[in-house]
């Protein structure tokens, strides 16, 4: 009689346990690899952002403005100086090869540009989301009241990054307004307006604010040492559901904690149930976050960068010297 060769049954317990270990051993290694690659990805976002804005100074004469407030959002025919509401997520899409969703609404009467304005609200933009945090999708937008400029949208494109709005918040509220903005065109373009916008120009020290007009001969501590746009904080909680009052617009409306931070707060890693860091920089990387400063460079920075080097980072014209090894 021929014998036949097989597998004790204890011999294949053995090999599933063998298989499960180098499983085991392998996954981190294969997380590991794959969060290595969105932080890349996350940092070259940053580098087009970064670049776009720096396009944005050499065809304007200043960086993108912070536009007016939350209640707004971007308008084509309204240039892209004090005049324009939206913020400088709006201004810098021609220079991101995002033209086309600028120019919605140019020439329209009022209600054809509220229409097109949410047709644009509604685009999400790869470009604007880190990987390692959420798709580039619309999400649920909750809040009851309408923008100004803007028919109501179910769903909007939200952005994981934010510019620089420096070292002392501000908000359009400083410019004399409620933080939505004004209540008006005419309101936005009166004299008291514009008289508002100069006082925050003298009062804001970082790159975007609202009504913002600032040149690179403005950033005196250095392109290489101010910050220009970096990664926001957002509780892990809150990514999708448009309940964070610091991620519940959309990423083309005017000055707000959605699309700008300050240095007044120190960085942190995104954490579930903690919502207290609505104006600070992070990010849902493990080890850091990514920052562009404005001589269009990122750098990977540590959570537990000295808090006097972040505020300085943030301030464009303190005076105060800055290590690079600092950061």
């Amino acid at each position: 009689m021929s014998r036949r060769n097989a597998f004790t049954l204890v011999e294949l317990l053995v090999v599933i346990a063998i298989i499960g270990i180098l499983i085991g051993l392998l996954l981190p290694a294969v997380q590991s690899v794959r969060e290595a690659a969105r932080r890349i990805q996350c940092s070259n976002h940053l580098k087009q952002l970064a670049l776009a804005a720096l396009n944005h100074e050499e065809a304007h004469g200043h960086f993108p403005t912070g536009g007016w407030g939350w209640g707004w959002v971007g308008d084509a025919d309204r240039g892209a100086g004090q005049r324009q509401p939206g913020g400088w997520v709006h201004n810098v899409l021609p220079y991101v090869e995002q033209d086309a969703l600028h120019q919605l609404g140019s020439g329209l009467d009022e209600s054809g540009k509220r229409a097109a304005h949410k047709q644009r609200v509604e685009t999400p933009i790869a470009t604007f989301n880190c990987p390692s945090r959420r798709r580039a999708i619309a999400y649920p937008y909750t809040i009851s009241w309408n923008l100004i400029n803007c028919d109501q949208a179910q769903q909007v494109a939200r952005s994981d990054y934010a510019a620089n709005g420096g070292y002392t918040y501000t908000d359009p509220s400083h410019a004399g307004w409620g933080t939505a903005g004004p209540n008006s065109i005419a309101d936005g373009e009166s004299p008291t307006a514009e008289a508002n916008f100069s006082k925050l120009m003298a009062v804001a020290d970082g790159i975007v604010f609202t009504g913002s007009l600032i040149t690179m001969g403005e950033v005196r501590d250095g392109s290489t040492n101010t910050y220009l746009v970096g990664e926001k904080y957002l509780n892990p909680d809150q990514y999708a559901t448009g309940s964070c009052p610091a991620d519940n617009e959309t990423m083309y409306i005017g000055d707000n904690e959605d699309i700008s931070r300050w240095t007044y707060q120190t960085p942190m890693q995104d954490r579930s149930g903690v919502s207290t860091g609505r104006h600070c920089f992070g990010s849902a990387h493990a080890n850091g976050f990514n920052m562009a400063l404005c001589d269009g460079s990122v750098r990977s920075t540590s959570f537990s960068i000295d808090a006097q080097v972040h505020r300085r980072l943030g301030d464009r014209a303190d005076g105060e010297a800055i290590d690079a090894s600092q950061f």
